[in-house]
């Protein structure tokens, strides 16, 4: 960019308000001269191995994102997922008691009627207090991964999917007594 007449004059009435004539004559042509040097030495391009290892950070910083981002929705679907598939267990489940068995007192039941009068169930029977922790470890597993603050990884969700299973057939076989 070259310095026009209508640019230079612009800038020398600037220089005139703070130095005399001749002064601001001269810090006109200091600049002109510095304009000519900056033109003749250019800035130099860019090596193209580093161009190349930018583009490299980069695109790998990217590809992370996008599989963070695409594990936190597989892993807030798989929850919801669980969430349902243990609702529809235990809806089955239920449905089948219902309809399958009539009514029975709670005497005839397997477990005393002591238990059932008793305020906690996990006091009082050493297999209903393990169910009761696991269904519990189950539901703050399932929240956790609903609010990915699991911080983990694939491998801990199928972990956890398959205790889960491993409830729904526990429930299954406590349901049958």
């Amino acid at each position: 960019m070259t310095m026009n007449g209508e640019t230079e004059e612009n800038l020398r009435d600037l220089f005139e308000k703070f130095l005399n004539s001749e002064q601001a004559e001269q810090a006109v042509e200091d600049i002109q001269k510095g304009e000519r040097i900056l033109r003749g030495h250019t800035a130099p391009k860019p090596d193209g191995e580093l161009i190349t290892s930018i583009k490299a950070e980069i695109a790998a910083s990217l590809l992370r994102k996008k599989e963070n981002a695409f594990r936190r929705i597989v892993y807030k679907t798989m929850a919801v997922a669980a969430g349902f598939i243990l609702l529809a267990a235990i809806g089955v489940k239920l449905f089948e008691k219902g309809r399958s068995e009539p009514e029975r007192p709670a005497s005839d039941s397997i477990i005393p009627k002591a238990v059932w009068e008793s305020n906690r169930l996990a006091d009082d029977n050493a297999e209903s207090a393990t169910l009761i922790a696991e269904v519990e470890q189950i539901e703050s597993d399932l929240l956790a991964m609903q609010l990915g603050e699991n911080g983990g990884n694939g491998h801990e969700a199928i972990t956890e999917l398959e205790m889960e299973t491993e409830l729904i057939e526990i429930n299954s076989d406590f349901w049958k007594g």
